[in-house]
C-alpha cells in the first residue's frame, strides 16, 4: 500500500502583534515629546522668580539670659517680602519664623497664617517671636551679654515652609523655603521697644 504523505501545517504569523506593540510606543513616546515641549514652553513663558525678603524694623521687648541653662526673649520683626514674578503668583503653607544667635535657637518656632501673594506686590509681616524660656548654652549667654556691652547684638531672623507658583488656574507642587535674614540691632542692656538696625542685607532664599 502506498504510504500516505505526512505534511506539517504552514505556521501562523505573529507579525501583526509586533507591529501592534511598535504602534503603542511611538505613541507613549509622541505623547511624552509634546508633554516636554509644553511644561519647557510654559516654564519659559512664566518662569517663576524666588521671592525677595528683607527685615526693615525690629523691636526688643525682653531679652533675659541670667537665668542659666535658659534664656528668654520677646522680639518683633516687620518683615518685608516682595514677589518679582509678573505672570506668577506665590502662594505659601505651613510657614514656621524663629530666631537663631551665634546658629543656636533661641526663640521657639511660631506657626505664622498661610500668606498669598500677588504678582509684582510687597507684603510685609511682623511676628512676635519668643516669650517662652528656651535651653541656652554658656556661649549664648556669654555673647549676649558681651554684645549688650557693645551696643549691637547680631541675630538670625529665619523663615521656613512651603511655596507653590500659580499662573491662571496651574499650581505647580510644593517646594520647601528657607529664608535667613542676618540683622544687626543697636541694643544696650536694659532698653526695651523699637531698637536701630544697624545692618540688615537682603535675606538669603533657598528654595
Amino acid at each position: 500500500m502506498p504510504k500516505e504523505s505526512k505534511t506539517k501545517p504552514p505556521k501562523q504569523s505573529h507579525g501583526g502583534g509586533g507591529g501592534g506593540g511598535r504602534s503603542c510606543g511611538l505613541c507613549l513616546f509622541v505623547f511624552l515629546l509634546l508633554l516636554g515641549i509644553t511644561t519647557l514652553t510654559l516654564w519659559l513663558i512664566y518662569r517663576p522668580h524666588k521671592p525677595r525678603f528683607t527685615v526693615i524694623n525690629a523691636a526688643i521687648y525682653q531679652l533675659n539670659a541670667t537665668s542659666q541653662p535658659f534664656i528668654s526673649t520677646s522680639m518683633q520683626f516687620t518683615i518685608v517680602t516682595r514677589n518679582p514674578n509678573r505672570r506668577a503668583s506665590i502662594l505659601y503653607d505651613n510657614l514656621q519664623a524663629y530666631v537663631l544667635y551665634k546658629n543656636q535657637q533661641i526663640t521657639p518656632p511660631l506657626d505664622l497664617p498661610p500668606l498669598f501673594h500677588e504678582t509684582k506686590t510687597t507684603v510685609a509681616f511682623s511676628p512676635v517671636l519668643g516669650s517662652q524660656k528656651v535651653p541656652a548654652s554658656a556661649e549664648v549667654v556669654n555673647g549676649l551679654m558681651m554684645d549688650e556691652t557693645y551696643g549691637v547684638v547680631a541675630l538670625r531672623v529665619v523663615v521656613l515652609g512651603k511655596l507653590r507658583w500659580k499662573a491662571g488656574d496651574v499650581k505647580t507642587g510644593k517646594y520647601d523655603v528657607y529664608v535667613r535674614c542676618d540683622v544687626w540691632v543697636g541694643l544696650k542692656k536694659g532698653m526695651t521697644g523699637a531698637v536701630q538696625l544697624v545692618g540688615a542685607p537682603p535675606c538669603k532664599v533657598d528654595i
